[in-house]
């Protein structure tokens, strides 16, 4: 109807949106780390906005870093030491960039040839040693494995010079939001299936509502309260039918 004010979105909505939200964030820092991690990921697997705003900000962190060194230098009686390793945040950029024009190769020739690709949005297999870790299942590797091999490279690489500090730091970061960005998209597909699971456990006490046999604990479990005795027996159909809308997974 015209004019008819539309219903505040409720709690669940929100937090959907919110999940959304940390994902792509999470997707934007960790796509350097994940070119490498996920050599073979789909065409789909990362998308424009997330590929543009991964660049800008692999462009602007080694600016940050060289202006904040040359800043440092500036203070008076501080001595910032130089930091070493064969490779810094230039060279993680160069290296961001040149594994884009690679990646973006291969995917180009699977767009041309779609009959090549089963699933554009698959991740792609991890490298092939985290198959040999004890219970490597898939959400397993995304969520533990995988930021536990970027946090000990972490460690590791400036202890022995090949990175700097800072691309050290980049890569602590980096398994930070890889395991909260895995995490959320467990959650998501976790989600999905425990919903279409509700809605059919609800169906028979649904079912057994219209015919006002449910039980008050039956209906506990669904957090709905019995229909009264006295309701119309047109009315009690429609009120169920509109229950059984609200407990649909279309309307998630």
């Amino acid at each position: 109807m015209p004019g008819k004010s539309q219903p505040p979105a409720g709690i669940d909505h929100w937090q959907d949106s919110m999940i959304n939200i940390a994902y792509n964030v999470c997707s934007i820092v960790t796509m350097p780390v994940e070119l490498a991690l996920r050599p073979f990921h789909g065409t789909r697997c990362f998308p424009p906005l997330i590929m543009f705003m991964s660049a800008l900000m692999m462009l602007f962190i080694p600016v940050f870093f060289s202006v904040a060194a040359s800043v440092g230098r500036l203070i008076p009686f501080v001595r910032i030491q130089a930091q070493m390793g064969l490779i810094g945040m230039f060279g993680f950029t160069k290296l961001f960039f040149l594994g884009s024009l690679i990646h973006g190769v291969r995917k180009w020739r699977l767009m041309l040839h779609m009959e090549r690709e089963q699933n554009s949005v698959y991740e792609g297999p991890p490298l092939f040693f985290f198959t040999w870790l004890p219970g490597a299942t898939f959400w397993r590797v995304r969520i533990v494995y995988e930021p536990l091999f970027l946090l000990g490279l972490s460690i590791v690489l400036p202890n022995l010079f090949i990175i700097e500090p800072g691309a050290g730091d980049f890569l602590f970061v980096s398994a930070f939001f890889l395991a909260m960005k895995n995490y959320a998209g467990w959650y998501m597909h976790w989600q999905f299936l425990r919903e279409l699971m509700d809605s059919r456990n609800a169906a028979p006490i649904i079912a057994r509502l219209v015919d006002n046999t449910a039980s008050d604990e039956e209906l506990a479990t669904i957090h709905l309260a019995s229909i009264p005795k006295d309701t119309p027996e047109d009315l009690r159909k429609d009120t169920a039918e509109q229950i059984a809308r609200a407990w649909s997974p279309a309307t998630h």
